[in-house]
């Protein structure tokens, strides 16, 4: 059993067992996405997220037991270990803990406490600190005058210093009034003398107070920027009368003057030493826990991005408008590869019949099907010139976050060095709209523009979880091995950038990978990598009938005994489901296949290869262009751009988008799991209040009603065709119809 299994499994309230079996798999070099996805029978089915914690917990149990092991040798080389210090150390179980039982013997600088003890005022200390003293403090104290204390007010003084010393280093103050802090302490913060000005972002937060057990993520971090931007004073702390009488009740003071003589020494110990200390440490818990949830608000956002609705391959014109510099138009084949491109000028009058000509004459030449359109500045405009131009075909507004950073990237410049980044951002936006996971892969996360306060978090921590999310989600879909990039390859299980690099290689100088197995001829994919991630790759139409699917090579010999015992071939036996529920998987179980791996492989043979994602589907915007056009009481749709601990980010089509605020969220949105709001989900908003001047909107799903639940988009019901209405959905018919029509014009 795996040292801590048993502790990992306490905490995330699962089996040792399940604990055991993941920490061991880890030992052996195995990723998560291949054990939550190829070891479901050595772990109980623990999911990805499952398995992410179990390796987080016990990477958490060995930092505290490394630092037990410091601890221990520093007291150990101190001389100053004892049976009960031991045993106290060994029983710590939070860092803090530890760290409080340190702190008496931690070596450090000349106190004020150090310095009294050097005056021989120690005793004097003692003196007062015993149970009920009722002896006159001064005349004790003259005994412990010396060439270093002059008067006994002096001694008193440093015997209080000691005794302040002697309190914040007391384990079980420290453990106590941690606990009161984080029941009872309050985060104030307001506005320093003389910035009010500067300080205008953060005027709700001028005369702030609320508990710091209540605070939310997003009102914790703008406090601590506006702390550490220099605009706001801050403080958390509870009730002073409250610490004392906490510190009290480990040091009881008696009724007289050797009484007095502890109550000020206890308030300097609160004041000078534990207040600020503790204070310290709350804020750092309190950033801490404010940027894991940001943290985690900023990856599940990326998680819905990166799994958004592939339109596929199909032929795309992309298009990134702009103004004074023209539109920059490419035409995409099924591939995405660039075909051809083009600038054209729609908001010139004198070259807007140019510009209509340019559009219809690639649209027959490359035999366009879709349209992709960006959505910054001038994209509704840009919009509405295609939709003008009825050429019956469907048209998409994407997104463009981040196209920008790609464009000027090392990435794009490698994929496109003979094009400038006007065209390798357009083209990014048609590829975005081919396979939003494909394409974002190459972008820096925080360039994709869906966290919450991203660049005031850990951002070490920020990294490591964004790469997690994007590990998760390349392997949920798969990759197709001959066309992925580098880039996307770099994130299948057990491939690193090198190795993804020389696959790439290899396909070039070799040609398309015929089946799973040439993998081991690649440089440096070993037997390990090759186990991590063959179930991941994808080969359509390969020489293997398996190899489409997500079944892992090391099952291939299972699937062929199914096969030879109904006397039929794989290919035969793939998709087809009366055959496959003949098929008893108990009679297939060993060692080796447990029951959970055979159900998911009958269930991958039914319907091999398929995306988990949802089909993209066109949406178009009310006639509404810019915040001037919003009016208060309107009723339109919009997409969710943005989810955050305080509400919803919705784009109505105005350049700003609009807020939802948490509590103008339907409850079904909140309480139903199986409905929660959604990036890129289309809903029904109420425009609530339009400030023009600081560009803000606020919006409403719950008073717009349910009515966005049969809008198209969200992905749970099928997209009518709409013949009668240009930029909707084209049925294939509608479309071929529309290309013939324009073949005729323009001639092939």
């Amino acid at each position: 059993m795996h040292p801590y299994a048993a502790a990992v499994a306490a905490k995330l309230n699962i089996r040792p067992a399940q604990a055991d079996s993941v920490l061991q798999l880890l030992e052996e070099g195995a990723t998560i996405p291949f054990i939550s996805r190829y070891r479901k029978d050595r772990t109980g089915a623990l999911d990805e997220v499952q398995v992410q914690q179990v390796q987080d917990e016990a990477k958490g149990l060995k930092d505290l037991d490394d630092r037990r092991a410091v601890i221990i040798k520093s007291i150990n080389e101190q001389g100053k270990m004892t049976p009960e210090l031991q045993a106290k150390l060994d029983k710590a179980e939070a860092l803090s803990t530890l760290e409080d039982i340190y702190l008496p013997y931690k070596p450090k600088r000349k106190t004020k406490g150090l310095m009294a003890r050097e005056k021989g005022l120690e005793p004097l200390a003692l003196w007062l600190m015993e149970p009920g003293q009722q002896g006159d403090p001064l005349e004790q104290a003259k005994g412990s005058l010396n060439e270093q204390v002059a008067t006994p007010e002096e001694a008193l003084q440093g015997a209080r210093d000691i005794i302040a010393e002697n309190i914040s280093e007391d384990a079980s103050v420290r453990a106590d009034l941690r606990r009161l802090f984080e029941r009872e302490g309050r985060v104030c913060s307001v506005v320093v003398e003389g910035k009010q000005e500067e300080a205008q972002k953060f005027r709700d937060y001028f005369e702030y107070d609320e508990p710091l057990h209540k605070i939310p993520s997003h009102r914790a971090l703008a406090v601590l920027r506006g702390f550490l931007e220099g605009v706001l004073r801050m403080s958390i702390e509870p009730e002073e009368g409250r610490a004392l009488e906490t510190i009290a009740k480990h040091h009881r003071s008696g009724g007289g003057a050797a009484g007095e003589q502890l109550r000020k020494a206890q308030r300097d110990a609160w004041k000078r030493l534990l207040q600020p200390g503790l204070e310290t440490e709350m804020r750092t818990g309190m950033k801490q826990k404010a940027d894991e949830e940001a943290i985690h608000v900023f990856a599940e956002n990326l998680r819905q991005l990166l799994l958004g609705s592939p339109l596929g391959q199909r032929r795309v014109m992309a298009l990134d408008p702009g103004y004074r510099t023209g539109c920059k138009l490419v035409c995409l084949d099924a591939q995405g590869e660039l075909l051809e491109n083009a600038v054209i000028y729609i908001h010139e009058k004198n070259r807007l019949q140019d510009a209509e000509h340019t559009v219809r004459r690639l649209v027959v030449h490359h035999q366009i099907e879709v349209f992709a359109i960006g959505d910054g500045t001038a994209g509704r405009e840009t919009e509405q010139f295609i939709r003008n131009m009825q050429l019956g075909m469907p048209i998409f507004l994407v997104n463009e976050d981040g196209a920008s950073v790609y464009s000027a990237s090392e990435t794009a410049r490698e994929e496109f060095p003979d094009q400038d980044v006007t065209v390798r951002g357009a083209v990014s936006i048609g590829r975005r709209l081919m396979d939003p996971l494909a394409e974002l892969v190459k972008i820096d996360p925080k360039s994709i523009g869906v966290g919450q306060y991203q660049h005031d978090v850990n951002q070490g921590r920020l990294r490591e979880k964004l790469d997690q999310t994007v590990v998760r989600c390349v392997n949920q879909v798969g990759v197709n091995l001959n066309t992925a990039s580098r880039h996307l390859l770099a994130y299948v299980s057990g491939i690193n950038s090198s190795i993804a690099s020389n696959i790439v290689a290899y396909r070039k100088e070799k040609g398309a990978f015929s089946d799973r197995s040439q993998l081991k001829q690649v440089p440096r994919l070993g037997e390990k990598a090759f186990e991590q991630a063959a179930g991941f790759l994808r080969i359509m139409n390969g020489a293997h009938p398996l190899d489409g699917s997500a079944v892992h090579p090391e099952a291939y010999g299972v699937v062929e005994r199914m096969a030879a015992d109904l006397g039929v071939g794989l290919a035969q036996l793939i998709g087809n489901e009366g055959l496959l529920g003949r098929i008893d998987p108990r009679k297939y179980a060993d060692e080796k296949v447990g029951a959970l791996t055979l159900a998911d492989i009958l269930k991958e043979l039914k319907k091999p290869g398929l995306d988990p994602r949802s089909e993209a589907r066109p949406f178009e915007y009310a006639a509404i262009f810019s915040i001037d056009d919003v009016q208060s009481g309107m009723v339109v749709p919009g997409i969710v751009t943005n989810l955050t601990r305080f509400g919803a980010f919705v784009d109505i089509g105005v350049k700003q988008d609009g807020l939802v605020h948490i509590s103008e969220i339907s409850r079904t949105y909140i309480s139903d799991p199986g409905e929660k709001l959604k990036l890129n989900d289309v809903v029904q908003v109420k425009v609530l209040e339009v400030d023009r001047v600081r560009k803000r909107i606020a919006l409403s799903i719950k008073q717009a009603g349910e009515a966005h639940a049969d809008l198209p988009g969200r992905g749970k019901k099928p997209l009518t065709a709409r013949p009668d209405k240009p930029g909707l959905a084209r049925s294939e018919p509608d479309m071929k119809d529309a290309l013939a029509q324009l073949r005729k014009k323009f001639g092939k």
